[in-house]
């Protein structure tokens, strides 16, 4: 990422498919730190969502329901990062259904503290130009392609996890369409910035405020 812009590497790879799924599906950290390999579904291209990590003061994790009510949904992933995520799942992520897609150092949970060490993520987005970039601006990113995609709000809700009108619709004004139509614009979006990044330029990801 430091070197390009990209969520690729060269190096270690462990957390590529994390970086991806979060933005393109538009998940909280939580979200995409609870998921199972059971929820992850690449021959119909969806991700289920249906827990979520809390981390309390105490430093405890705690497993319980995502944010909001509408936070349990099944989420359509672009087939452009589904290789990656095979990858990850053939690399990193035991055989067992239950087994954590994103597993922590020792296999337990993945704590955002051990993920933004591991990853050097503060010098590593201010290498990369955008200095106070937060993981949840990946998943902003995701929401501002799926609300370019067209569609409508009730949709854009549902993709996101929201129950809350006014939170969805920070991200768009008055479109229309369903969560296949907002996979498959978000897919064009990854092709298409795979294209001009042979030409030197890379996707941009875009913090909030």
């Amino acid at each position: 990422m430091g070197a390009d812009g990209r969520a690729d590497c060269t190096q270690d790879r462990r957390f590529r498919a994390l970086v991806l799924l979060a933005t393109f599906a538009s998940l909280r950290w939580g979200e995409v730190s609870a998921l199972h390999r059971s929820d992850l579904d690449l021959d119909s291209g969806t991700v289920r969502v249906r827990a979520a990590f809390v981390e309390r003061s105490t430093g405890e994790l705690v497993l319980g329901q995502p944010k909001s009510k509408a936070g349990r949904r099944i989420v359509g992933i672009p087939q452009a990062i589904v290789p990656a995520l095979r990858e990850h799942l053939a690399t990193y992520v035991q055989d067992e259904p239950g087994a954590l897609l994103f597993p922590g150092a020792k296999g337990g949970p993945l704590r955002r503290s051990g993920f933004n060490t591991r990853t050097r993520w503060v010098d590593v987005v201010k290498e990369m130009g955008l200095p106070g970039l937060h993981f949840h601006d990946l998943r902003h990113t995701g929401n501002m392609l799926a609300a370019e995609s067209g569609a409508g709000l009730k949709d854009l809700m549902a993709r996101m996890g929201h129950d809350n009108v006014r939170a969805a619709m920070i991200y768009q004004h008055a479109v229309r369409g369903a969560d296949k139509t907002i996979t498959d614009a978000i897919d064009r979006h990854i092709s298409g910035a795979g294209d001009e990044d042979e030409d030197g330029s890379a996707a941009v990801l875009v913090p909030v405020g």
